[in-house]
């Protein structure tokens, strides 16, 4: 088992950067990739951001490509996501994920509970 906890979420207005954190406990965190989602209102969960295990291979979806940077520091069983030029539609729940990387989320066997993100225009 797995349990994952997010934080660093907020309020901000659009242009300005956002780090969130994902910490891990349970079983061995070296063994997963992980993975971030997000799910604004009305919307479905999409991927964000990927990360293998190693640290050494990373995969983004277009819509943050070039704006944000998934990040790992296995000492710290911890994974980030450094969120900068943000804009008003990134607004959404970010949630944290540990499985396989890929950008699908049935890829992914534990979840965090999320942290909102909100970009104000």
């Amino acid at each position: 088992q797995v349990q994952l906890v997010e934080s660093g979420g907020g309020l901000v207005q659009a242009g300005a950067s956002l780090r969130l954190s994902c910490a891990a406990s349970g079983r061995t965190f070296t063994s997963y990739a992980r993975g971030w989602f997000r799910q604004a209102p009305g919307k479905e969960r999409e991927f964000v951001a990927a990360i293998s295990w190693s640290g050494g291979n990373t995969n983004y979806a277009d819509s943050v490509k070039g704006r944000f940077t998934i990040s790992r520091d296995n000492a710290k069983n911890t994974v980030y996501l450094q969120m900068n030029s943000l804009k008003p539609e990134d607004t959404a729940v970010y949630y944290c994920a540990s499985g396989a990387m890929g950008p699908r989320s049935k890829e992914y066997d534990y979840w965090g509970q999320g942290t909102q993100v909100t970009v104000s225009s």
